[in-house]
């Protein structure tokens, strides 16, 4: 497949530089030490499938899944990336059910460590790799099914720009049972200079806000590990 394998970096966007890289088997041991401790976090929003754990601490199906990934990404019909923040593994997003032929098609899916949820790093990377995907690797258009109660996820999609197209009535198992979702799209020709020009204009234009926030975030996570920031953090906060 034309363009993969592929690491993406956005450098100065966020507080730290945010990377999508290949998944490897290595990434085995921290994605099950990730996803168990999110459980809670992921299980309303995750497919019922057994071939991607949540709650098993073996290491098995963790090796099997991202070999599966692997083997897909070499047949053109996934891109599996890891997310990476200042270089650490805090989530994953793949462009997945790829479709060639007449249809250039493919379905977006992500997740992210809570810890760093709400910093911009999903929708920084969910650009980066919308671009990627109408850019070089040549798909043109791309969906993202959410579960309208997902409202987290839901504004990802839409501060980036993807349409809304409506319910899929019961479309995936998640959870125990049958949901509903919300189809979102997004074609090569809605972004003709790519998306990433406008989510950096958006971000640029937050960024005092966002700052700040994430300030405040990193004092609070203190504060629960009963620890204390030094007094020059705490200033930093308020002013």
């Amino acid at each position: 497949m034309r363009g993969w394998p592929v690491t993406l970096t956005e450098p100065h966007l966020l507080e730290r530089p945010v990377s999508l890289r290949p998944v490897r088997v290595s990434d085995a041991r921290m994605w099950r030490e990730i996803r168990v401790r999110n459980a809670p976090w992921l299980r309303p929003w995750e497919p019922s499938n057994p071939e991607t754990p949540l709650y098993r601490s073996s290491l098995g199906p963790y090796i099997a899944m991202v070999r599966a990934m692997r083997r897909e990404a070499r047949q053109g019909q996934a891109i599996p990336w890891v997310v990476t923040y200042g270089g650490e593994f805090v989530g994953q997003l793949t462009v997945g059910s790829i479709t060639w032929g007449s249809a250039r098609s493919g379905q977006v899916g992500y997740w992210i460590d809570e810890a760093f949820a709400g910093l911009g790093i999903i929708p920084t990377t969910l650009a980066m790799a919308v671009d990627h995907c109408f850019g070089v690797i040549g798909l043109h258009r791309l969906e993202a099914s959410i579960r309208p109660e997902n409202h987290a996820s839901r504004r990802v999609v839409e501060k980036l720009g993807f349409r809304e197209e409506g319910i899929r009535v019961r479309q995936l198992h998640i959870n125990g049972a049958w949901r509903d979702h919300v189809c979102y799209a997004l074609t090569a020709e809605e972004v003709p200079q790519g998306l990433m020009p406008r989510w950096r204009s958006i971000q640029m234009a937050t960024r005092p806000t966002a700052s700040l926030l994430h300030r405040l975030r990193r004092i609070l996570r203190h504060t629960d590990r009963g620890t204390r920031l030094p007094r020059s953090q705490l200033l930093l906060c308020v002013t």
